[in-house]
């Protein structure tokens, strides 16, 4: 949606959302809200704990209901989970209540960059590679469908990267101002 106070960020696990997400709402003056992170914060337990106990399923269930709510905020950037796109209603809620920017990542700088990783139930598999490579052919066209603006962080320190997208939003995001609560 373009022009909104909100800037949302899709995009697959590794693609730099948090960081990125981070930077951009520093140089906007915007509160950055992780929803992992706040999954989490709300559980009280890690992502890999719900897939445990609650299966994948389970954890979509509490992403939606998350997503729904903090997709009501405004003037926020949120820093989605890479499949928080799968359920119809979020693609929706992002699409009509903020501006949404997908970065994109190669399967290699993904797996450059979470080869440490062991926290992310999504990547507890022995061919790393081709679950990323599959994750991509079934979300990169959702993520497509959804962007307003599509950019890659490849090679890119999350810094530079955050301030070359910052200069891309400066001409195609249309922020809305966001209503004082003050009297």
């Amino acid at each position: 949606m373009n022009p909104s106070p909100n800037l949302f960020l899709i995009g697959p696990m590794g693609s730099g959302k948090s960081s990125i997400g981070r930077r951009l709402a520093q140089h906007f003056g915007m509160p950055c809200v992780d929803l992992d992170a706040s999954i989490e914060e709300r559980t009280g337990v890690p992502v890999a704990t719900i897939f445990e106990m609650e299966g994948e399923a389970g954890f979509r269930r509490r992403e939606s209901d998350l997503l729904g709510t903090l997709t009501l905020r405004k003037g926020i950037v949120l820093a989605s989970g890479g499949g928080a796109i799968l359920a119809p209603a979020n693609r929706v809620r992002l699409r009509e209540r903020g501006f949404v920017v997908w970065l994109q990542a190669s399967v290699e700088q993904q797996l450059e960059r979470l080869a440490r990783d062991r926290q992310r139930p999504l990547l507890s598999t022995p061919d790393r590679r081709e679950r990323l490579q599959r994750l991509a052919r079934e979300r990169d066209p959702i993520y497509g469908e959804l962007a307003d603006l599509a950019t890659t962080s490849d090679g890119e320190s999350a810094q530079h990267a955050a301030e070359r997208i910052a200069g891309l939003l400066e001409v195609h995001w249309q922020r809305t101002p966001v209503a004082s609560t003050s009297a």
